[in-house]
């Protein structure tokens, strides 16, 4: 943990490679954690998939990413950071403006996490 969901238009494989670079980085850098507890799942919403203000597909205009950090419990501080080092770096490997990204965080205490059948708390105590 944390883990990256990225829902944005399909990329070249080195874009993809790029993105992962990137966005591992300015989490470990934000919530001071190594990169061996960093996942991100990419999740390619092709065009015609898409759709925004009632409009789909390229009537939609630019697609918008949604990206999704889930991750332990984290500052204010620490969200804001994350959130400054991975919009400049996503708009920029995938072409879109800043504002077209959207990053949600879903945090959880230790004790809503559970891995491989133990819940964190249990093993990773406060």
């Amino acid at each position: 943990m944390p883990y990256v969901e990225i829902l944005a238009p399909p990329v070249l494989p080195e874009t993809r490679q790029a993105v992962a670079e990137g966005v591992t980085a300015g989490i470990c850098e934000a919530f001071a954690v190594g990169p061996q507890t960093v996942t991100l799942y990419f999740l390619d919403v092709a065009g015609a998939h898409y759709a925004h203000a009632g409009r789909a597909g390229e009537a939609a205009g630019t697609q918008r990413i949604f990206v999704k950090v889930h991750a332990y419990r984290r500052g204010v501080a620490e969200r804001r950071a994350a959130a400054a080092a991975l919009t400049p770096a996503l708009a920029r490997h995938y072409g879109v403006p800043e504002a077209t990204l959207a990053i949600y965080f879903f945090d959880r205490a230790k004790d809503e996490v559970a891995h491989g059948g133990r819940l964190s708390s249990d093993v990773q105590p406060d």
